[in-house]
């Protein structure tokens, strides 16, 4: 029987003994693939859609060969993320039950990993075996006499172990809260010492995953307000989108109203890149909210994205009586007085603020969803305030890269989350390089953005020597038309800057991290992170996403000054942004940011020990496994 088929850059294969192996597996050939459990081939391409996966796989060759491999999206043919294995296991039939529990771990029906990218010199874990370091791949004689391509694996005192490509699903890379090459052990061979490691951290886990679930059942206890079925108003609203929805969006949609409809409070997590609908999702599940008689409040980290929001819900709305207000500093003292007085009174049905909504003195009439756009960017006071909304109304948080703590959460069930992942139709990658600060580069870049009549951001985020910045922009291309944004400008002045670049009267935005949330420019496809080592993840994938939002081919550069000496964690984060470059590639890069910063405080001290020794992944099969079995006993 056949487990699995694989596929390795540079392996030699016998392409019609895999297509007979993807028939014999229960995938049938059709003239294009567009849903699971189809492959075509045409030439010196083979493109498979495989269970599990949320886009097709594309394998090139050159003649027998494997010359690349992509996942691709169907619907424009424009390739993702490139990978080096691609591991096709059986359908649910031929097994998603006793097997594959044991060797992936899942987001509702989706496989967090599905197939494996190793690069030489790697640490990985085996699930039976332990840490090693990945070596690469040999051809080896297997029992039935045939060569088969087995990774190899090196453990402590240099010895190897040879893994067969079939059994390829019980090898991670090793991941670990703020691993250092240094302080990682590798295993022995032979030897009880992996054995007792793991069963040291599952007795650990278990007690942990019963204070998980103790917590998750106190939610569950909780009375929340169980809105109605959708009314006419509801439909009409939804109808009235001009764009066509994605299956996620539908999906995300439903996943939201459920919740609503239900006793008990949401706490639902709406992970989606920048640009691929979250905000609709958002608006039909506020609507809903607001045909019952309860308010809802938006939070959102800038004043900018307040305005933003305000537009595009007043936009929605417009054919409603729905009443919306906006909080922001934006507004003079009596504008906002009069807000947190409609608020009180009940006359406000949907206020759209930054954090301002947060502080003390605000208070509603009847307050019935909150609704957290990228929580990341706000302060742990903030946080606080936002948990006891949690046991209080219903919550909905919006992010393209999530904290680490709130993915976390979402991956082992203590969090709902709904994936936002197929990109716009025409949506291209975002070509992104980490280069040094040279003014020949960054003329040439300018110029040719403006040679095709669109526009350039430049962030930089000190406000004490913003003005020198742009300085030096604007005498590399003095022909440009250049102005600068930060929090700490005027608020009238800041307003009419942003209103002019809109409107193109500004070809060069010299900008602090006030643009990162939510900032739609069409024209504007190249951006400049300046001292780019100093960011964050997911500020620099934020930032990142503020360019090519539309069809139009875009530039992310991020600079660092030359002869920099960078730390080990900045030089991660840019190679990881330089690499995930893919559309869709949001969630992935939170995963890079749980690995890079590390689990911290989210696990506390024992439990952050635990991964340390057996690698995130294998720490998090466990722990499904066994809060699944605490769940099966009660």
């Amino acid at each position: 029987m056949i487990h699995s088929i694989h596929f390795a850059l540079k392996e030699e294969v016998v392409l019609e003994d895999r297509l007979k192996a993807l028939r014999d597996l229960g995938y049938s050939r059709q003239p294009a693939v567009t849903e699971p459990l189809t492959f075509t081939h045409r030439g010196g391409i083979l493109d498979v859609f495989p269970w599990g996966f949320s886009f097709p796989i594309r394998v090139e060759f050159a003649d027998n060969v494997v010359e690349s491999i992509h996942s691709y999206d169907p619907s424009s043919g424009s390739l993702l993320e490139p990978h080096k294995t691609v591991v096709i296991l059986p359908t649910h039939e031929r097994i998603s039950a006793k097997r594959l529990k044991r060797i992936e771990w899942n987001w509702g029906e989706r496989p967090l990993q599905p197939f494996v990218d190793l690069d030489i010199g790697d640490y990985v874990v085996h699930v039976a075996h332990g840490i090693a370091i990945y070596r690469g791949t040999k051809k080896l004689k297997t029992p039935q006499k045939d060569e088969r391509l087995h990774l190899v694996l090196e453990y402590k005192d240099q010895e190897r172990l040879y893994v067969p490509m079939d059994d390829l699903n019980l090898v991670q890379r090793y991941i670990a809260p703020g691993q250092t090459t240094g302080k990682i052990k590798l295993s022995k061979l032979g030897t009880k010492g992996w054995i007792k490691i793991r069963e040291r951290a599952r007795k650990g886990i278990l007690a942990y995953a019963h204070d998980l679930l103790e917590l998750q059942a106190k939610r569950e206890m909780l009375s929340g307000y169980p809105f109605k079925v959708d009314t006419e108003w509801q439909t009409k609203l939804e109808g009235s989108f001009e764009f066509e929805e994605t299956p996620d969006q539908l999906r995300a949609t439903e996943d939201v109203k459920r919740d609503l409809e239900s006793s008990r409070p949401m706490d639902r997590l709406i992970c989606g890149d920048v640009g691929y609908g979250k905000t609709e999702v958002a608006i039909r599940g506020v609507f809903k909210v607001i045909m019952e008689g309860k308010q809802v409040a938006i939070l959102v980290p800038t004043t900018l994205l307040a305005e933003q929001h305000y537009e595009t819900f007043q936009e929605r709305f417009k054919d409603f009586p729905v009443t919306i207000r906006m909080l922001s500093r934006f507004q003079t003292k009596k504008e906002q007085e009069e807000v947190v007085r409609s608020l009180n009174t009940g006359e406000c049905d949907l206020v759209i603020g930054t954090h301002r909504l947060l502080s003390k003195g605000i208070s509603f009439k009847d307050l019935g969803l909150v609704v957290v756009d990228e929580e990341q960017r706000f302060g742990v006071r903030h946080k606080e305030r936002l948990k006891r909304y949690r046991l209080l109304v219903d919550v909905l948080t919006m992010s393209a890269t999530p904290i680490p703590r709130t993915l976390y959460l979402a991956i082992v069930g203590g969090k709902d989350m709904s994936l936002v992942i197929t990109p716009p139709k025409n949506r291209v990658p975002i070509t992104t390089r980490a280069i040094p600060f040279d003014e020949k580069i960054i003329q040439e870049a300018i110029r040719f953005e403006l040679a095709r009549d669109g526009q350039v951001f430049f962030v930089h985020n000190r406000v004490q020597d913003i003005d020198r910045i742009a300085s030096k922009v604007k005498k590399v291309v003095p022909e440009a038309r250049l102005a600068v944004a930060h929090g700490q400008m005027e608020s009238k002045i800041l307003e009419e800057v942003m209103h002019n670049f809109i409107h193109h009267n500004i070809d060069i935005l010299v900008a602090t991290t006030i643009i990162e949330s939510g900032i739609d420019i069409p024209n504007a496809n190249t951006i400049f992170i300046n001292r780019a080592d100093q960011f964050g993840l997911a500020d620099l994938y934020q930032l990142k996403g503020r360019v090519g939002r539309y069809d139009r081919d875009a530039y992310a550069y991020l600079l660092i000054p030359k002869e920099a000496v960078l730390t080990h964690e900045a030089q991660r984060r840019l190679q990881a942004i330089e690499k995930h470059v893919y559309l869709g590639a949001g969630i992935n890069l939170a995963m890079e940011d749980l690995e890079i910063r590390g689990a911290g405080n989210l696990l506390g001290t024992e439990q952050s020990g635990y991964v340390m020794h057996v690698g995130f992944d294998l720490y998090c099969r466990l722990l499904k496994d066994a809060i699944d079995s605490l769940k099966s006993k009660s």
